[in-house]
């Protein structure tokens, strides 16, 4: 088979598409901690132009990934004075715009979050909820899971690690059954 008869065989876009999106940041005295929109009660926060939102960052870039955007740091550059502070939501919301304008809708998320204090697992059902609620979708297609760096030198930094599942929408809709199904 030729590469043109591929070419014209295959769907112009793939019903489902994965990103993967990875950040880290250092933890600070000074700055409250962020992780999933939510402030976490730690000595610490995490050091970053914006709030540094280690999980909103990988969500966000899993989500521009996925659709080959640009990625938060394009979007989004450090060096530009507006983002000083600014909160990871506003990055989320960005990349949630653009993935419906390329004609998908985001299935489920999963994560992983690799920090040696706080511990996540008290507090993981709360972050997920948020996650849910910010992403708009159902909380059992938000994966969270909580992971300490043994043995891999990062004792102080968050780290989190981001896979996203997106469905091709119907014009003017989110993935149907039937979508779903092929």
């Amino acid at each position: 088979m030729t590469v043109d008869a591929i070419k014209e065989t295959r769907p112009l876009k793939p019903a489902t598409r994965i990103g993967f999106g990875w950040d880290s940041h250092e933890f600070q005295h000074g700055v409250p901690l962020k992780i999933g929109g939510l402030t976490l009660e730690h000595s610490k926060g995490l050091g970053g132009h914006s709030d540094g939102d280690v999980l909103l960052h990988a969500i966000t870039d899993a989500l521009l990934g996925a659709i080959g955007a640009p990625d938060i740091g394009t979007l989004f550059p450090p060096t530009d004075l507006q983002w000083k502070g600014a909160d990871s939501v506003v990055f989320l919301r960005e990349a949630q715009k653009r993935v419906r304008e390329a004609g998908y809708a985001l299935s489920n998320v999963d994560s992983s979050l690799i920090l040696l204090a706080p511990k996540i697992g008290p507090q993981a059902a709360t972050i997920r909820a948020h996650v849910a609620g910010l992403l708009g979708i159902p909380l059992d297609c938000v994966g969270l899971k909580a992971k300490t760096p043994e043995g891999i030198g990062t004792d102080n930094a968050a780290i989190a690690n981001v896979v996203v599942l997106l469905e091709k929408r119907p014009a003017g809709g989110k993935p149907t059954a039937k979508a779903k199904n092929k």
